[in-house]
Formats: structure tokens, C-alpha cells, sequence
């Protein structure tokens, strides 16, 4: 990888091109190793048919030693990798296994098990993360064949969404964020221990080290993560080599910014409408994976997709992911357009010589392809729309932006009652709704209309259980609990007057979109040198923590990491800012410890009461 390029897939292909050869150690066909994390972060990068085609036979999960490559690829020519059963993986014994794995006990503890009876003639070990030393020596006391070649640490802990998203794919970190700092935190030691390697293989992989590394104030948790990674940054070995940002242009200009999911709670409550953030609230995005099964209409051989951000897997993803619900829909008319001209070009009644044959049989795989890719997208956006019309969203959503975007309380009143008194709004919607009310109102006086909220939710459907889910919000992330600037201050006014005036002047698609999230505040605020110190501390050498950020260089690269999770709307931002920054010398690369859609917020949310 190019040292001045800050992407997240680059950093993790660059691994894997090393690794499916053995780092140049392992000619000839072989095995690829995997567990269950190190699956999916391959599958974010690489599709199925490139890895096979790169002198590997079998993709296997060393957990599982019946699973194989598989996947929807298999039937329909979809490009990402997946593991399904084959029946055995006997008849290998000459060939070279490349493994790939956490550095975990349970991992050493299955290689320590295959060692004892090997199946292949060599093993060329890869860990995504530091592997440590007792874990080594273990490993070659039970070594007994000499079979592995070489153990390596490559600082791929990570699942590359997006060249600027990256993701731990870990959940329940609210609970784990909320317990910080008290005797229940210990619940959550190793899925902290997840955060905090992850982190760092982050830094690893972009070989980057920050020049200052700041905090949000009002979260215990992401103190404690700043300290930690700072002082293993100051004390391991492995950072020193890259003292600095990486990048040619200089050292300094790297800044590691932590933050919590509570300051902001708005945005993963809010309906959706750019492609990728929509699909993954209406549909689910995991793993790159869409599941389509039971949606009117639909194909079997559509019943599973892929949508993947990697290059060459599928362009009109790449290129449309943050494109809103309007553009998409002109796109995919023109790649249909598109198809059915070359299809017709293409035709076999057109087929009049040998030559002509000869071009349709070379054309045809690349046509077989583009059918899919055009059968999909046609597919995913027909069951949007769907539900877009089915759950009354575009009046929801509406609603959702205002509130979250203005203050009228007698107004938002009025309509929310209205709202959870209809039976065309759904349940959940009702819920996302009644949250969002009782957020922005927590303090209203002297009429807070929560209580009355409430029961209007439970007279519309809402569950006691769910109601419940109000007051656990304002608890995890009230106005006690969060920092300043969910809602803005008085300063903010002519800023909202310019966010009205726009509006009205761009149209009314520009109504969806009037929310901005906390974290583009703060991404202004850093790049400008007036992110105050007193919301977001620096932490010192030592764990020190420092107000005094005045005469701090400005950030060239900032490395944003949220505590419980980011949202695909703060990712769209986050790119649309790179690309309107581009050339400017600054770009933004955003990790969290998952990518929340609201159910699995909400998930969360319910299990922190339980934890909390």
C-alpha cells in the first residue's frame, strides 16, 4: 500500500495479496485457514473467484474443517466469499496450508490440535493482531513435525465497509461503554480488549501513528480508550518505526479522535435514504450480504446478494452507495438501459459469421455477469420502494427530520399524538418517533408532555416493553448524560435560519436530508483548530489529560473511532467531506465498534438495561 494513502480496503487487499502466496513463501496450490472473523474481513476485500484463481483450492474454516467455498457465487456468479459444507478436506495431505486468525487462546488452541495430527505438509501462519509471546511458545512446543514455516503479524483486525469506514463488527458495546468505569466493567474486559486491539490494528494497518490523540469529555469509556492505546503506543516497539503520520509530507499531522455513541443518539434512530445507510435500515447490510428471501417476486438465485465497496466486486455499488433514493432510481433505469443494448447487440440471431460467435463466447461471461448485477440492484430498489410506500416513510421521515432538526413543541406534539393514533405508521416507527420526541424534550417546561407520550405509544401498539426504551435512553444518553451539541445553542440560530432558507429554496427531496450528525460538528470543529478542550481533552503521556489545545498544529489526517458504533448516514458525510476536501490536504477515516442500523441500536439499547 502506497504510505500516503489513507483507505481502509487498500490496507487490508495489500495484506491479502501477501498472504494467499505465503509472502512470496508459498508456490503451488494450497489450503487458505480461516475463523470466523478473519472470514468476513476477507470478504470484505476479495471475492470468491479471485481468491481461487490465485493458486488456492479450498477456503476452510480451520474451525470447522468441513467448510469450503461456497456462497451465493456459486449459482450466480456474485464475487464475495463465503464458507459453506463441503464434505471433507481429506486427500490434501501434499498440499500447503496458508492460515489466517485472530491471535486468540481458542485459535492457538485449534492449531495446537491440527499440528498434533497435520494435514497438510506445510503451515504458514498469519495473525491479524499482535500475538503474544506465551501464545507463541506454546505453539512451538507443539510443533513436534516442524510443519510451520513462518508465523507473521499482519494488523488486520478490522472489516474495511468503505475505504473510509472501518468496523470491529462488535456488539453490545453500549452496555460495555455505559459500565465504564464501575465494577460491572469487568463483564466486559474481553470485549473491551476487542475495542482496544482493533483500534490499534487500525493504526497498524494504515501505518499511522497520531501526533495528539483527544477524547469526548463526557464519556468515561472513551477516556479509558485513549489512555490505553496511547500508552501502548508509547511502550510497544512495533509503533516506533512509524513514528509520525506515514505520510511523505511529514510527521505531525495525525489526529486519533475518540468518541462515544451517546453524544449523539438522533442519528442511528432516523430513517434512511441514501442506497447503502437504506438498505442496511430496511433490508439489513451485513457482512456485505442483503438478504432478499421471502421478498415478493424475487429469484431464487436472488434470495442472498452481495454489495461490496471493493474495487472491481461491483462498480455501480461503488460508484451509487451514497447516492440518495432519487438518483439511484434514474441510475438503475440507465444500467438497465445500458444491459438491454448490449444485450441486443449481443443476440444470437445477430450471430453471422465465426468471428461473430467467437466474440459472443468471449463476451458472454462478462454479459452473464452484468445480468446479475443488473437483476440485483433492479431487485434491492423494487423492495425499497416497496417499503418506502408500505410504511408511510416518506411522511415519517419528514416528521423524523424535523424533529430532530427544529424546535416546536406545541407543533411536534400535536403531530406525534396524531402519528401514534394512526394505523398507517408502523409500530417501530411509532417507537423511533416517541424517542426522538422525548430526546429533544427531556427538559421542556413547564408542560413535558413524556408521560402523556408514553401512553399514546402503548393505546398505538407499542409494547410496555419497548415504551420502556424511552426512559433507557434519556438515562444512556440524556441531556445529563451526553455532551453539548446534540441540539445546538442559541448561537446556532442563524445557522438554522441558513439550514430553513436552503431547504425551501432546493426542494423538498432536501427535506430528508436537513439532518447533520454531532460528529460533522466535531470533524469542522477539529479540522479548523476549534474543537474546544474543554469538550474534548488531549490526552498526555503518562494518561494525563490536557484542556490546552491552543496552538496544536491543524489535523492533515483524522482517525475518528466511536464507542458503540457508527451509522452509514455519518459515513456518507464523512465521504462527501473527503470529496469536497480533496486536494485540501486534510481527509477523515471514521471506526466504530459496529455499524448500527436502529433495530440493532435498539437491541442494544434494550440489552443495557438489562447490563446497566
Amino acid at each position: 500500500m502506497d504510505s500516503d494513502q489513507l483507505d481502509g480496503i487498500s490496507a487490508i487487499r495489500s495484506y491479502i495479496d501477501r498472504l494467499v502466496t505465503g509472502d512470496g513463501r508459498c508456490h503451488g496450490m494450497k489450503v487458505l485457514l480461516l475463523d470466523a472473523t478473519t472470514t468476513q474481513i476477507l470478504s470484505c476485500v476479495s471475492s470468491q473467484s479471485e481468491i481461487l484463481s490465485r493458486e488456492v483450492y479450498l477456503v476452510s474454516r480451520i474451525d470447522d474443517p468441513r467448510g469450503g467455498v461456497g456462497g451465493d457465487a456459486k449459482n450466480n456468479g456474485s464475487h464475495s466469499l463465503e464458507l459453506t459444507e463441503e464434505s471433507s478436506t481429506t486427500h490434501v495431505g501434499h498440499m500447503k496450508a496458508v492460515c489466517f486468525l485472530r491471535p486468540t487462546e481458542m485459535n492457538i488452541g485449534l492449531l495446537v490440535k491440527e499440528l498434533a495430527n497435520p494435514r497438510f505438509s506445510e503451515y504458514h501462519l498469519y495473525f491479524s493482531g499482535i500475538l503474544p509471546p506465551s501464545l507463541l511458545n506454546l505453539l512451538a512446543e507443539n510443533d513436534a513435525q516442524e510443519r510451520v514455516r513462518q508465523v507473521q503479524e499482519f494488523y488486520a483486525d478490522f472489516l474495511p465497509i468503505n475505504p473510509d469506514l472501518l468496523s470491529l463488527n462488535c456488539r453490545n458495546t453500549l452496555s460495555m461503554a455505559a459500565c465504564a468505569g464501575t465494577p460491572k466493567a469487568r463483564d466486559h474486559a474481553s470485549l473491551y480488549q476487542r475495542n482496544l486491539m482493533g483500534l490499534q490494528s487500525m493504526l497498524l494497518a494504515l501505518k499511522r501513528q497520531p501526533a495528539a490523540i483527544r477524547y469526548q469529555k463526557s464519556s468515561r469509556m472513551a477516556r479509558q480508550l485513549a489512555t490505553d492505546i496511547g500508552d501502548n503506543i508509547g511502550t510497544d516497539q512495533i509503533f516506533h518505526f512509524r513514528r509520525g503520520s506515514g505520510r511523505q509530507s511529514g510527521a505531525g499531522n495525525m489526529l486519533l479522535l475518540i468518541l462515544d455513541r451517546m453524544d449523539d443518539p438522533v442519528t442511528p434512530l432516523l430513517s434512511q435514504w441514501t442506497y447503502q445507510a437504506m438498505v442496511h435500515e430496511l433490508l439489513g447490510l451485513n457482512n456485505s450480504r442483503v438478504i432478499l428471501r421471502g421478498v415478493p417476486n424475487v429469484s431464487k438465485d436472488l434470495e442472498e446478494v452481495v454489495l461490496s465497496s471493493a474495487p472491481g466486486i461491483d462498480s455501480f455499488f461503488q460508484s451509487h452507495r451514497n447516492s440518495n433514493f432519487g438518483e439511484l432510481g434514474e441510475a438503475i433505469q440507465k444500467l438497465l438501459q445500458d444491459y438491454q443494448a448490449q444485450s441486443q447487440e449481443h443476440q444470437v440471431s445477430n450471430l453471422k459469421s465465426i468471428e461473430d460467435m467467437q466474440q459472443f463466447m468471449e463476451k458472454y461471461p462478462e454479459l452473464r455477469s452484468q445480468s446479475h448485477t443488473v437483476s440485483k440492484h433492479v431487485a434491492i430498489m423494487g423492495e425499497l420502494a416497496r417499503l418506502v410506500e408500505v410504511c408511510s416513510l416518506m411522511d415519517v421521515s419528514a416528521f423524523e427530520q424535523d424533529l430532530a432538526c427544529a424546535d416546536d413543541q406545541a407543533g411536534h406534539l400535536r403531530e406525534l399524538m396524531a402519528k401514534l393514533d394512526s394505523a398507517t405508521v408502523k409500530i417501530p416507527d411509532k417507537l423511533r418517533l416517541g424517542m426522538l420526541y422525548a430526546l429533544r424534550y427531556e427538559n421542556a417546561t413547564p408542560n413535558n408532555a413524556i408521560p402523556a407520550v408514553k401512553e399514546a405509544m402503548k393505546r398505538g401498539g407499542v409494547s410496555p416493553d419497548n415504551v420502556a426504551l424511552v426512559d433507557a435512553i434519556l438515562r444512556y444518553a440524556g441531556s445529563k448524560a451526553r455532551g453539548p451539541g446534540l441540539y445546538g445553542t442559541n448561537k446556532d440560530v442563524t445557522s438554522k435560519l441558513m439550514k430553513s432558507f436552503m431547504t425551501s429554496v432546493q426542494g423538498v427531496s432536501n427535506v430528508y436530508s436537513q439532518h447533520s450528525p454531532v460528529l460533522m460538528d466535531t470533524v469542522e470543529g477539529a479540522v479548523k483548530g476549534k474543537l474546544r478542550g474543554e469538550t474534548h481533552p488531549l490526552i498526555l503521556s503518562g494518561g494525563r489529560a490536557s484542556v490546552n489545545v491552543e496552538g496544536m498544529p491543524l489535523p492533515q489526517e483524522i482517525l475518528i473511532f466511536i464507542v458503540g458504533g457508527v451509522t452509514y448516514e455519518e459515513s456518507t458525510k464523512v465521504n462527501q467531506f473527503n470529496e469536497a476536501n480533496a486536494g485540501k490536504g486534510v481527509r477523515v477515516i471514521l471506526g466504530g465498534s459496529t455499524v448500527h442500523n436502529s433495530t440493532s441500536f435498539l437491541d442494544e439499547l434494550k440489552q443495557m438495561m438489562y447490563d446497566v
